[in-house]
């Protein structure tokens, strides 16, 4: 298969639960969780910690992903609810969403099992550092806006729906770069770089961004690089994988939380004077030719190259919606329906302030897609997807499919 479309750098193996107020409430009332111990900064060694986790980002309705002691935390948790096995990773489900319009992808991957091997799509063709076959997985919460849950004290409601990812997976921790990518990126039109984020030793970090970076060498003239942010277990490795990278980053994406933490406050995602004066102060600190923030309001990119991918935004913001309304399976005739839905009122009004603010900048509003069962993971995922879609090699791809 021709390496047109390079997706990595890891995947992953999600246990996604059936969301059951009822059990979460149940075991919180087991374990006495009360309202005032809620926090997202202690550590989850024990099913207690990870229910406190949880309920924590639960009450805020935002979404995170955080770090368990151990796997066996999340598999006996996983058990006492309904559970969908399923492929994760940044890389793997915006492969996902490509291949459900007909667009082949290659993955680099750093563990793979029968899991990996039985539900990756005929399309897309793989390269993979381990040597063994491992399980690691990734527990995922899901839970829709006004759900609520009763604890020891009282109850929490989430404001809005989000989705939290728990996991303790040493070959993504340790994201070994298969020696087969280069060959790989030689003929690749575009390049997706995600997953540092769950590294946790500075050394090996380092060690992974020069053998990355020797494997982008081969990457021809011309070739679009996208990087994920996502949310870094260790704050600090965030800025090490940026600057590191930063001169072969063309489009730098984030979603809202990451847009928080850079900033270092809540930003009022309806208020386009807070988002325009957000986005200036994180394009100052990612100074890419295109920075673009992906949110449920907007989805928005800045920087000198930004108006040139409005056509991609666009795109992303089809292919995310539809993943929200029908989940994993869908096709283009699914696209052009969630095309014809209302966007987001608040979002059309930031979009126009942001480019009132600022010439360089282009947005598009986010599409209002009501569902009783919205999939709230991998969103940002399949917007990567939706955004590749565009590129040269998917619609030749597309077109021939």
């Amino acid at each position: 298969m021709s390496a047109r479309l390079v997706l990595g750098l890891g995947g992953t193996v999600d246990y996604e639960i059936r969301w059951d107020a009822a059990v979460i409430s149940a075991l919180a009332h087991r374990h006495g969780v009360r309202r005032a111990e809620l926090t997202t900064t202690a550590p989850i060694d024990d099913e207690r910690a990870l229910i406190v986790a949880i309920l924590a980002l639960f009450e805020r309705g935002v979404g995170g992903e955080r770090f368990a002691a151990t796997s066996d935390i999340l598999e006996r948790f996983a058990a006492r609810f309904e559970t969908s096995v399923t492929l994760g990773g940044t890389g793997v489900r915006a492969g996902i969403a490509l291949a459900n319009l007909g667009i082949p992808s290659t993955q680099h991957l750093v563990s793979i099992d029968d899991n990996v091997r039985r539900l990756m799509p005929p399309i897309i063709d793989w390269v993979c550092s381990a040597t063994t076959d491992t399980l690691d997985p990734h527990l995922i919460v899901q839970y829709p806006e006004g759900a609520t849950v009763a604890l020891a004290d009282g109850e929490v409601v989430a404001p809005s729906a989000n989705r939290v990812i728990v996991a303790n997976d040493r070959p993504n921790r340790e994201m070994a770069i298969s020696a087969q990518l280069g060959d790989r990126l030689r003929t690749a039109d575009a390049f997706l770089v995600s997953g540092f984020n769950t590294m946790q030793d500075a050394a090996l970090l380092a060690s992974r961004l020069d053998d990355l970076w020797a494997a982008m060498r081969q990457l021809p003239w011309g070739a679009l690089v996208y990087y994920e942010d996502a949310g870094f277990y260790r704050r600090d490795f965030a800025a090490i994988a940026r600057d590191r990278l930063l001169p072969r980053i063309d489009v730098y994406g984030m979603n809202e939380d990451e847009l928080q933490e850079y900033v270092g406050r809540e930003v009022d995602l309806r208020d386009g004077a807070d988002v325009a004066a957000a986005l200036d102060e994180a394009h100052g600190l990612i100074p890419v030719p295109a920075l673009v923030v992906h949110t449920r309001f907007w989805s928005i990119a800045v920087g000198p190259d930004a108006p040139r991918h409005r056509a991609a935004l666009e795109a992303a913001v089809r292919v995310s919606a539809t993943r929200y309304r029908l989940g994993d399976v869908f096709d283009a005739a699914d696209l052009e329906v969630t095309s014809r839905l209302p966007r987001h009122p608040d979002g059309v009004g930031v979009v126009a302030a942001v480019g009132a603010h600022r010439p360089d900048a282009a947005g598009v509003a986010a599409v209002v897609a009501d569902t009783p069962t919205p999939t709230t993971i991998g969103l940002g995922d399949s917007f990567v997807g939706g955004f590749l879609s565009v590129t040269r090699a998917a619609v030749d791809a597309a077109t021939a499919h």
